[in-house]
């Protein structure tokens, strides 16, 4: 158990760096975007939710969230290593490909597909990304050009490797709730936390963890950034924390904590946990805290 979490703990694993074009950075906004798009070759700009065919950003692809999903009793889990191979070759996207991810923009909830995708590609090894503040309904609202034509790219020949450098499996999580050595964070909102509301096998939270909702990332539709966010950050964050670990009921909204966290805040080591309580709770013997005492 000791070596388990010791190991999660001192071991990245290191891969190589891309240039990323100028300007770019994980969090766009739409004049952002639009300004890369008119000067940088070989973005690839992929549209996860809302209606495609009835308008999208020029030369987008569709990739439709729930491919990267697990089957509807387990939504967090991975899917195989071979089919996500598959669904980025056929997005064209290799390794060094700098590639931006469009939700629909119809609340915070749905940006949690663009920061799971963006988990995921980073785990397979795609350098840069970066996901469109506000998603597709914030480029409608800056009037830049729409298009119903759709795109077709040429497959490529990229094999990823996953890497654990950003997630922690059951397994893990079993010996750091055992051990305490993590900050781990829940983005659920605090009805689940406390236990009144669930959507899984059981309600409550993991051991020791915090509550951060999700909601609390954002005004209105867009994530916040910057001094706004990193100020909510510093008050929610422990500073001597070598491990935070963020979760939910599937791995949806723990990847936009994770995200603010990781690509936005800047703190080291922080890791989803897919699966998330609704893995967690299907063993009846996995401790839970907040459960109601008729469960």
């Amino acid at each position: 158990m000791k070596r388990t979490f010791l190991l999660l703990l001192l071991i990245l694993m290191p891969v190589a760096g891309f240039a990323a074009p100028q300007g770019w950075a994980p969090l766009l906004e739409p004049a952002q975007l639009s300004g890369l798009l008119d000067s940088e070759q070989g973005i690839r700009v992929v549209h996860l939710t809302g209606n495609y065919e009835e308008g999208h950003i020029p030369g987008s692809v569709s990739a439709p969230y729930p491919q990267f999903r697990g089957p509807q009793e387990n939504a967090g889990q991975l899917p195989a290593l071979p089919e996500l191979t598959r669904i980025v070759q056929d997005l064209g996207i290799a390794a060094d490909t700098p590639v931006v991810l469009v939700h629909a923009g119809t609340g915070a909830v749905d940006m949690g597909a663009a920061t799971r995708v963006y988990w995921t590609l980073k785990s397979l090894g795609v350098e840069t990304l970066a996901i469109l503040n506000g998603g597709f309904a914030a480029w409608q609202a800056a009037e830049l050009p729409v298009s119903t034509e759709a795109v077709s790219v040429s497959a490529s020949d990229f094999q990823p490797e996953w890497t654990d450098a950003y997630r922690v499996t059951t397994a893990q999580l079993e010996d750091i709730v055992g051990s305490g050595v993590a900050q781990i964070v829940d983005a659920r909102p605090e009805a689940y936390f406390i236990g009144e509301q669930s959507s899984a096998a059981r309600a409550g939270t993991l051991p020791g963890a915090t509550n951060l909702s999700f909601a609390e990332m954002f005004d209105g539709n867009r994530m916040k950034s910057g001094s706004d966010l990193t100020a909510m950050l510093d008050g929610a964050m422990a500073g001597d924390a070598d491990l935070t670990v963020t979760f939910c009921n599937t791995g949806h909204l723990g990847s936009i904590d994770w995200f603010a966290i990781s690509e936005l805040g800047g703190y080291d080591n922080t890791r989803l946990y897919a699966e998330s309580i609704v893995e967690w709770a299907m063993d009846p013997e996995r401790p839970m805290a907040n459960e109601p005492a008729d469960n």
